[in-house]
């Protein structure tokens, strides 16, 4: 089914698992990622950034996502990502997209409430579900760089302030994750990750999940995260696969015999990351 991330977290929070969430970065790798969701029976969030929404187009990231959860019977969300532009949220809405990210972690904390507040109104008349963001997360993340002395982590009270005044749907939470990050693993702020999730009733999002050191991921699922993004990862395993067949490759070759490597490169990522987001030794949440 074609849900909204509201739907889809609800079920994660019943079954203590996280829903990953994966930046496509073109079209090609788009209906492999969807097909590792189905082969783990698993529900998949696919994100675009607003230029990649542009470039490929939202009509056909809603009509691609729409017709194979569909035909694979799996459950998929289209989310837009990091959205600080009224105008670009409302154009994801208006064309189909079933979740939204408005990014208002860069403003005083009263103006990221008000412009948060707004967007969740007018996306939930819509049924579409929103993710506020709290908190500064390091890293750059679509040409925006936010330098480790600027980082600024997630102030549970704060956070209960902002999801009573905001009615968002999800919060993205810094606890010491930094976009972009492949090389290195970070250190996840766990303890303050349980204030946070004992302070609100809302699900909490990872953003730089690349970064985060996998034998971590069962204690932040435990703890509250019920969206965990992935971007870097798929980008960067796709570049590499792509460096090989395009250099290896006779001019005249169908370029469909040096992408399809690239799409299935990703494609064992996301089956990868979904067998740990998936939390199978984990506990069941029967009352919250």
């Amino acid at each position: 089914m074609y849900i909204t991330l509201k739907e889809a977290t609800r079920r994660a929070e019943e079954l203590n698992y996280t829903v990953g969430a994966f930046n496509a970065h073109n079209l090609e790798m788009l209906p492999d990622m969807i097909r590792a969701a189905k082969e783990l029976g698993a529900p998949i969030i696919i994100q675009t950034s607003i230029d990649t929404a542009r470039y490929v187009g939202h009509e056909n990231f809603v009509a691609v996502c729409k017709s194979m959860a569909e035909k694979e019977m799996v459950d998929v969300v289209l989310h837009l990502d990091h959205a600080r532009d009224f105008d670009d949220i409302k154009e994801a809405i208006d064309k189909g997209y079933t979740s939204v990210m408005y990014d208002g972690s860069h403003l005083p904390f009263k103006e990221n409430i008000m412009k948060t507040r707004a967007v969740v109104d007018y996306a939930h008349r819509h049924n579409v579900s929103v993710e506020g963001e709290l908190g500064t997360i390091g890293g750059t993340e679509e040409g925006i760089h936010v330098d480790e002395d600027q980082k600024a982590y997630t102030d549970p009270q704060d956070a209960v302030k902002f999801v009573k005044a905001t009615g968002v749907d999800a919060l993205a939470i810094a606890i010491g994750t930094n976009h972009g990050q492949y090389k290195s693993k970070t250190a996840v702020n766990i303890p303050l990750l349980k204030q946070i999730d004992a302070a609100v009733d809302v699900p909490l999002v990872i953003h730089g999940g690349t970064g985060v050191n996998e034998n971590d991921i069962p204690e932040l699922i435990d703890n509250g995260i019920r969206k965990f993004n992935v971007g870097t990862e798929l980008l960067v395993t796709w570049t590499e696969a792509a460096k090989g067949t395009f250099s290896d490759t006779k001019i005249n070759k169908s370029l469909r015999h040096n992408i399809i490597p690239c799409n299935e490169a990703v494609k064992e990522v996301v089956k990868h990351k979904i067998g740990i987001f998936m939390n199978k030794e984990g506990r069941l949440n029967t009352v919250r």
